[in-house]
């Protein structure tokens, strides 16, 4: 798939205080090093259900886990056929993990730096000395001549590790045949070495906390630069302030700069009716924490009704967002105040959509609310350092694997995600997959409809409406 840059990517690693960190130099004085994550580049912390789901995938497969205790790993979303997400350690892309969407399972993709952190007991190959240089320098593929020993539990197609007599990890790649296939092959290739570019990798350990300290002064920064933005907003346009406030790590931050810059300012929180619990909690926990009012409206009925007409939202016909959140906010508007200003958390590293937005913007459907984005121009690293640092209460779900927090059943969400979701509330999808049987029964669709996700997909042009993060 083509590479999506959606703005520069900023994420550095200091080997010093072994952290991410988002400029040039750490708070320690030392100088930082680029971490060559995949486009956009827009990576996040690994909370600890994500590293206990990378480790089960890896000791699964390779009979050993990837993360240690004790090491700050990022994970970094990159385009791929339903999810995949890179992961770094150390500085480095140590490997990703694939869904497989037919499979309904993950896949580990390792990366040679990955032998920095485990040694693999299974899915294995050994090469002769002689065919070292030519594997671990020039990416060629192992070919039988070179071959000393094979895993027993290597099967066609799985990824496996490359190791020299004495143990070094040359090389990683998938195999091209299984174990007793290769042990009688005189030639041809075993393994296909995957060319990856070479990365520095600097084991060391970390907290959080310490990359709020190495991230202090970009941190300082960006909070001064939205700050002077919201406040600038708010000067040339004398309306209502509001934030727009949906449960998710955005809209949280956005919230707490909106505090700093004019005070206490009333929450718009769009009840979809499609909410997860784990968000009504957050609402009401923010609200209770800042002192906050926040101003509800529903409109779930009409969300049913318009599923009769019309069926399920789709990626590229996105009815749900006008209908639950942007007509019943326009609603709540002309009652209190008639207009207002309203700060969202958009950022550009998102989607391309939000990338070309305005940082200023009236919606066609919402117009008595004129919008602003303050951080337009964080990458999700800087919010969650920032949250982090603000010690804010952030949605549970985000330490569930979730990297968006929206309606349970959001068509922009990958057949991954809603395997992560059906672990944490089954009866929500349950009772989603029940709505989708009746409208595919009426319409006479496809058996594989649901189970393969294809109501995401209408074909219909984009009618991505803005939305509240």
């Amino acid at each position: 798939m083509p590479r999506l840059y959606l703005g520069k990517i900023l994420l550095r690693w200091c080997d010093s205080c072994h952290a991410p960190v988002l400029s040039g130099t750490c708070a320690c004085g030392a100088s930082t090093r680029p971490v060559a994550v995949t486009p956009p580049g827009d990576a996040r912390p690994a909370f600890p259900d994500d590293i206990e789901r990378i480790n089960r995938i890896f000791s699964d497969h390779f009979g050993a886990p990837l993360i240690p205790d004790g090491h700050i790993a990022l994970l970094n979303k990159v385009p791929s056929e339903d999810r995949m997400d890179e992961i770094v350690l150390g500085g480095a892309v140590v490997g990703a993990i694939r869904y497989l969407p037919e499979a309904r399972r993950w896949e580990p993709l390792p990366r040679p730096a990955a032998a920095a952190y485990l040694r693999p007991t299974k899915r294995f190959v050994v090469v002769d000395d002689g065919a070292v240089p030519s594997i671990r320098d020039s990416g060629a593929s192992l070919l039988a001549p070179g071959l000393v020993s094979i895993d027993p539990s290597v099967s066609e197609g799985d990824e496996v590790f490359i190791l020299t007599r004495a143990g070094e990890c040359i090389g990683v790649g998938r195999a091209r045949v299984d174990a007793a296939t290769a042990a009688t092959m005189e030639r041809g290739t075993v393994v296909r070495t995957r060319k990856n570019v070479p990365s520095v990798c600097v084991p060391g350990k970390a907290t959080w906390e310490d990359a709020v300290r190495a991230n202090e002064q970009v941190l300082a920064e960006h909070e001064a630069a939205s700050v002077k933005f919201i406040r600038d907003v708010a000067e040339q346009n004398p309306r209502q302030p509001t934030i727009s406030y949906s449960g998710g790590k955005d809209s949280l931050a956005t919230l707490l700069l909106v505090q700093k810059a004019l005070g206490p300012v009333p929450l718009l929180f769009a009840d979809t009716g499609l909410e997860f619990p784990e968000t009504y909690e957050n609402v009401e926990a923010v609200a209770e924490r800042y002192g906050l009012t926040v101003l509800r409206i529903s409109d779930v009925e009409t969300f049913w009704s318009e599923f009769e007409r019309n069926g399920p939202p789709a990626v590229d016909y996105r009815w749900c967002c006008k209908v639950c959140k942007l007509h019943p906010v326009g609603r709540l508007i002309d009652e209190n105040w008639g207009e207002c200003l309203t700060f969202i958390g958009q950022r550009k590293y998102e989607s391309v959509k939000r990338m070309q937005s305005k940082r200023v913007w009236q919606n066609v459907h919402v117009p008595q609310q004129l919008s602003a984005a303050p951080i337009q121009h964080w990458t999700a690293m800087h919010v969650w350092l920032y949250i982090f640092r603000e010690k804010a209460p952030y949605n549970r779900l985000y330490e569930r694997g979730l990297d968006r927090i929206g309606c349970f059943m959001c068509p922009s969400s990958d057949l991954a995600t809603f395997e992560i979701i059906e672990e944490a509330h089954p009866e929500l999808l349950a009772m989603w997959r029940e709505k989708l049987a009746g409208w595919q029964e009426k319409q006479g669709l496809p058996d594989d409809w649901i189970e393969k996700g294809l109501w995401r997909k209408r074909g219909d042009a984009d009618e991505e409406a803005d939305s509240y993060n």
